[in-house]
């Protein structure tokens, strides 16, 4: 149940110096309540006289008049969630993915931050119907039949109620909770100041680099129609695949405060429901939320880059529903390629062609040692392999690892890898609580297989080829002078009097060098089929070339 404590919660910051203090405070309190927790676990346990716990003790001592005492005195796992609460929407989003950290955080700490998916302060429903009135220019009752007051939910961003629509559609309305937007602004210029600071000391991490991603994707999520838009590109993704759904978007009912969308029945996947279902429904959901998610990144370079068990419906069939896709992220060709191979190697036990893939998709810094990394990444990757379970080393534990190891040789990855990572981080944890030790990478080994031998079909390639047919066109429109330029020279080696093996072959090198940049010139980012053709026919002319001369 959600607490209703009214307006003056989301009241914004009145200015960025005043935002500062007010998280420095928070961060402040709980070093203070781990140190009070820690004081109080030493006393039980009978060493309250070590050096370092009466220093902690004088500090607490110092200290008492200014804290909230009635926090403090909670268990520091209940502490740490409502610092978070405190401080607002963006460090809420800090612990909803450390929710899913069973793997590397205590299960206390966990369970208790799992509070934060949903479980979050309430705005009034007079003020959430302002709120929607004054968006979409109408009364609410012109719109909907009715609005249930009671919230399904409250979450970082925003609230969502359930309504019917005049027509008897059954609604699920998203309203952006008030000052939220403005507060993110905010936080999204500290953070990039903390960046710039950072950078100076952690360059090796790009901490600069990662922040400013953050930062761009979660101001796109305070603009529902950015939502509604991502929401239609799933669901046509996925139009032939029954049990992997999106919700319908009523755009008349929505804009950038409010989202009118499809609501769905179902369940979330926790502990109550992995009673529920059975072990055939347990392996169906978790089997099609790895398809959704393997079939999102590595066929469509288009996947939901926000994915925590709240986002996650089951139905009574156990298909899959995904929900709150305000956050995408997205590849380019040659990084989606790159990321397909490297989870094939895994799903195929091959650390040595793993750690090649990653280390290709990383970007090297001032410093870096590239076949050291490769050469971690790959002990690291073998190690996994023996035992690759959620509990003893998950694969959310392997790319994390990756990660620091990339900080170490200072080899930097794009920002949209961190995204995928809570992606897949996701599914792993939610699969573990539905399947307890479920091996992610078996399951997703026939998903990504599929879409390997779809890439390789020779139907599908011709179609490819097909898209780019006119941007072949340009090319030969765009390339005969340069072309014409490079065979005039080749011809004019074998013209020569001074040419001989030696020459001949480096002429014809070099010309037929000379058409193939000129292709590659002109062609850019067209399909990999054209360009070896282009190569294959440089190649024949000079041949033919040297067999006439």
């Amino acid at each position: 149940m959600t607490n209703d404590i009214g307006f003056e919660y989301y009241q914004t910051p009145k200015g960025l110096v005043r935002r500062y203090f007010q998280t420095l405070g928070q961060l402040s309190g709980l070093f203070y309540g781990y140190s009070y927790s820690y004081v109080q676990e030493r006393k039980a346990a009978g060493t309250a006289r070590a050096l370092k716990v009466l220093l902690l003790r004088f500090y607490l001592f110092i200290g008492w008049p200014f804290v909230d005492r009635n926090l403090v005195q909670q268990p520091f796992n209940e502490q740490f969630r409502v610092r978070l609460e405190r401080m607002g929407p963006t460090y809420i989003k800090l612990g909803q993915i450390l929710s899913l950290r069973e793997d590397l955080l205590p299960k206390a700490l966990t369970d208790e931050l799992k509070n934060l998916l949903t479980e979050l302060p309430a705005v009034s429903f007079d003020r959430y119907v302002l709120i929607i009135e004054e968006d979409l220019d109408r009364p609410v009752e012109e719109m909907f039949a009715s609005i249930d007051p009671e919230p399904l939910g409250s979450a970082s961003l925003a609230q969502t109620h359930r309504a019917w629509l005049k027509t008897g559609e059954d609604v699920a309305l998203k309203v952006l909770k008030p000052g939220v937007r403005e507060t993110v602004e905010m936080d999204t210029k500290l953070l990039r100041f903390y960046g710039w600071w950072l950078q100076l000391f952690l360059s090796r991490f790009q901490p600069a680099q990662l922040i400013n991603e953050f930062s761009r994707y979660t101001l796109l999520e305070v603009d529902l129609r950015n939502e509604a838009t991502n929401a239609e590109v799933f669901s046509a993704n996925f139009s032939e695949e029954p049990d992997i759904r999106f919700p319908e978007i009523y755009r008349e009912f929505s804009n950038r405060d409010v989202l009118c969308m499809e609501f769905f029945e179902g369940r979330m996947p926790n502990a109550e429901t992995a009673v529920q279902l059975n072990d055939q429904e347990s392996r169906k959901v978790v089997d099609l939320g790895v398809q959704a998610i393997i079939e999102m990144i590595f066929r469509d370079a288009f996947f939901h880059a926000d994915l925590h068990p709240g986002n996650l419906i089951i139905f009574e069939d156990a298909s899959v529903g995904f929900i709150d896709m305000g956050m995408v992220g997205r590849f380019d060709r040659a990084t989606q390629r790159l990321m397909l191979y490297y989870m094939y190697s895994l799903a195929q036990e091959n650390p040595a062609d793993a750690a090649r893939y990653l280390t290709a998709m990383a970007q090297a810094g001032r410093g870096s040692d590239v076949a050291g990394f490769r050469r971690a990444v790959e002990d690291l990757s073998t190690r996994w392999l023996r035992t690759p379970t959620f509990h003893e080393f998950s694969l959310g534990q392997l790319i994390l690892e990756s990660v620091l190891l990339a900080g170490k040789y200072r080899i930097v990855y794009p920002g949209e890898i961190i995204l995928m990572v809570k992606a897949l981080i996701t599914v792993e944890g939610v699969g573990n609580q539905l399947v307890p030790d479920v091996n992610v990478t078996d399951v997703s080994r026939k998903h990504v297989r599929q879409i390997i031998f779809h890439r390789l079909n020779i139907v599908q390639i011709a179609k490819d080829s097909l898209l780019v047919l006119p941007e072949l066109i340009e090319v030969m429109q765009r390339s005969p002078l340069v072309i014409n330029q490079g065979l005039e020279f080749l011809e004019s080696r074998f013209k020569t009097k001074e040419s001989g093996p030696l020459t001949d072959a480096l002429g014809t090198i070099f010309g037929v060098g000379l058409v193939i940049a000129a292709a590659i010139m002109a062609l850019g980012d067209v399909s990999p089929i054209i360009w070896g053709g282009l190569i294959v026919l440089a190649f024949m002319s000079a041949g033919v070339d040297l067999i006439r001369k």
